[in-house]
């Protein structure tokens, strides 16, 4: 990802919505023979991302991890967190997904930084939102010496006290994509079943449809084009 000469699919490169396309082949990877194409391509991005981020912070077996903001990422990085065997906390503003994300594998469910702080506080905090204000307010559900794990992207600057960086020595990490043996590690969770993504299958031919219910934040969770 810090190629200086890097080229993304569909901004660099051409392909993506076609049937075949040239690839580099360095830039491949074999699927495990027991998971289907539907449940891979999250895993390229979004499960990718989540499961670096977990693996980046290098949680401890003592640690518990947080996910803020369940969604296309968060849903994968809850299910990552508890099938490495972590106790996981979900901060939903939602009351709607508090089956779902039971049902993800949730030990507990807080609404703010501050349920957090009460239900104990976390050491490691995915944040897979979009919304800085909603990871601004977690962070004080931080344990000391607590990793805050930046996933989910907004153009507002992330404000945290100095005195919290201090004083509880919080760091902040910032997490896309990192070592490809994350990816094959990501993948081996979906071929045993303990990780399965939430999409909805579009054929080609309707993939405005598909783009339009992303856009209008309608998709749950993944919106994948079959061939």
């Amino acid at each position: 990802m810090f190629c200086p000469y890097l080229k993304g699919t569909g901004i660099g490169a051409q392909g993506g919505h076609a049937e075949y396309m040239l690839m580099n082949a360095d830039a491949t990877y074999l699927l495990p023979d027991n998971v289907a194409y539907e449940q891979a391509a999250p895993i390229f991005c979004a499960g990718y991302a989540a499961y670096s981020g977990l693996r980046w912070a290098a949680p401890q077996p003592h640690e518990r991890i947080a996910v803020l903001g369940i969604g296309g990422i968060g849903h994968l990085a809850l299910q990552y967190a508890k099938a490495a065997g972590f106790e996981t906390i979900a901060i939903s503003h939602s009351p709607d997904k508090d089956k779902m994300i039971r049902d993800l594998g949730a030990d507990e469910i807080v609404r703010d930084g501050r349920g957090l702080a009460a239900a104990g506080g976390a050491d490691v905090l995915l944040s897979t939102t979009n919304s800085t204000k909603a990871m601004n307010d977690s962070v004080q559900g931080l344990r000391p010496d607590g990793r805050l794990v930046a996933m989910g992207a907004d153009a507002e600057p992330l404000s945290i006290s100095v005195m919290d960086l201090i004083s509880k020595r919080i760091r902040v990490i910032g997490s896309q994509q990192n070592g490809p043996e994350y990816l094959y590690e990501a993948l081996d969770f979906v071929a045993k079943g303990k990780v399965k993504a939430i999409v909805e299958t579009y054929p080609l031919a309707e993939a405005t449809k598909a783009y339009n219910r992303v856009a209008d934040g309608k998709a749950r969770f993944r919106a994948i084009l079959t061939m």
